[in-house]
Parts: structure tokens; C-alpha cells; sequence
């Protein structure tokens, strides 16, 4: 007999309203039901609820979960292989964020002290948490292209680049309440087209289409609109029109 959704919700630890809201979205939907008309999930649904939650810690959308663990192509041992080795990478990029902080309180103290390159010690931007994603819609060589030019940097030119990046980021932030097609706009989207191809090889249809990621993956607005709200919509609408403007 399956278990029904309160049971699920307590075995679990997430609320009942949450369950509901993957049925009605077509997330999860338990094909069981109880003489009185009850929602049942199978030892199948919780494994499926168990694939969603590991997602869900790694960041996805559940959009995004939706679309990856209903495509015909979705093997579960396989996805929970790619979940395993993520998961590790997180831990991993935790780990050294945690010594940095400590060392960085230590060093605010008058502890020790650390030079500026310890500073940036615990920072990787070797590593891109949306690889996969970039993979699917542009292929494997513009990834791996990307994945070279950074890997031939020094780890100085590395945290150049980040820092450059965080300009334009906020030099756009700064923007965002403007017309996307104004000059001034114009001009710094187009620097932000040519940062991007210091790191690999954008067509102006890759260049549009990552501005589009900006908006429809929640990963990319959170970060994003760290600079300013709404910045991801409006580099969005920015970069189509650079795009655009050039074809």
C-alpha cells in the first residue's frame, strides 16, 4: 500500500503544500490512488522525490528538473552518478570558501596575516556550474574552447577576469533603468560581448541566446540580480539588441 501525502510530507520534511505543488505542476504525480480518493505515492514516486530533492540541492529550477527527468533520454543510476560527482564539487568549493573566511576573520583580528593572493585563495573561476546547460544548446567545442582559454590563464589573469566581470556587472546595474537600446547601454553590453569571448568563442546567436539563460534560469536572475534588481532582464533585452543590431 502506498503512503499518502502527510506521510510523505513527515518522512520527508518538506510541507504538504509543496507535494501538491509538484503534482499540479506535473513534477510528481503518484499514479495511485486510495478508495477515498487520496493521492498515494509508490516506492517509485519516492524515488523519484528523492532525484527532484538532489536537483533541488544542486541548484535547478524545477523547470529545469521537469524537462531533464521527463525526457525519454533520463537514465536515474546515471543522473545520480552526475549528482554524486556535483555534489562533491560543491563540497569541495565550500570547503575552501570556509577556510578563506576563517583565515579572513583571523586576518581581521590581527591574528595573521595574509597576502593578496591568499586572499583570493578559496575563489575558482576555473569551474562553471552551468556547463552542462552551455553544452546542450551550443556543443562541445565552444565549451571546450571556453575551458581551454581559461585553463591557459595564470591564476592572476583568472581573478582579473572576475573582477573585470564584476565591473561591467555593476557598470550595467547602474543602467538597467534605461533604455536596453541606448547608446550608453549599447556600448556596455558591447564590452560585455567581448569579455565573454576573452573566455571563449560567442556567435552573436550564442550571445543572445545566453542572455535569454539569464532570465529563464532562476540560478542565472539570482546571481545576476545580486547587482541590481531586474539587471538580468534587462542585460537580457540588451544583449538581443546588440544581437540583433548585427546580423
Amino acid at each position: 500500500m502506498g503512503m499518502t501525502v502527510k506521510q510523505v510530507a513527515d518522512l520527508v520534511g518538506i510541507s504538504v503544500r509543496t507535494l501538491h505543488h509538484y503534482d499540479e505542476i506535473g513534477l510528481l504525480t503518484p499514479a495511485d490512488i486510495s478508495s477515498g480518493g487520496y493521492r498515494l505515492y509508490s516506492d517509485e514516486d519516492l524515488e523519484q522525490l528523492q532525484q527532484i530533492l538532489f536537483y533541488k540541492e544542486l541548484g535547478f529550477p524545477l523547470k529545469r528538473i521537469g524537462e531533464m527527468m521527463h525526457a525519454p533520454s533520463f537514465d536515474r543510476q546515471e543522473a545520480l552518478e552526475l549528482q554524486y560527482s556535483m555534489l562533491l564539487e560543491k563540497r569541495r568549493r565550500l570547503d575552501n570558501m570556509i577556510a578563506l573566511v576563517e583565515q579572513t576573520i583571523q586576518s581581521a583580528k590581527g591574528e595573521i596575516e595574509m597576502t593578496n593572493e591568499e586572499k583570493f585563495a578559496g575563489f575558482d573561476f576555473s569551474r562553471n556550474p552551468y556547463e552542462q546547460e552551455a553544452r546542450d544548446r551550443w556543443g562541445d567545442k565552444a565549451v571546450d574552447d571556453s575551458n581551454q582559454k581559461i585553463g591557459n590563464m595564470t591564476k592572476e589573469e583568472q581573478q582579473a577576469l572576475g573582477e573585470d566581470m564584476n565591473k561591467i556587472y555593476r557598470s550595467l546595474a547602474g543602467l538597467r533603468h534605461q533604455d536596453p537600446a541606448s547608446d550608453e547601454a549599447q556600448a556596455a553590453i558591447g564590452e560585455w560581448f567581448r569579455l565573454l569571448n576573452k573566455m571563449g568563442n560567442y556567435s552573436l546567436d550564442a550571445f543572445k541566446g545566453l542572455g535569454q539563460m539569464y532570465v529563464d534560469d532562476e540560478r542565472f536572475t539570482k546571481n545576476i540580480d545580486q547587482f541590481g534588481s531586474g539587471l538580468a532582464k534587462f542585460m537580457r533585452n540588451a544583449m538581443a539588441v546588440f544581437a540583433d543590431n548585427r546580423q
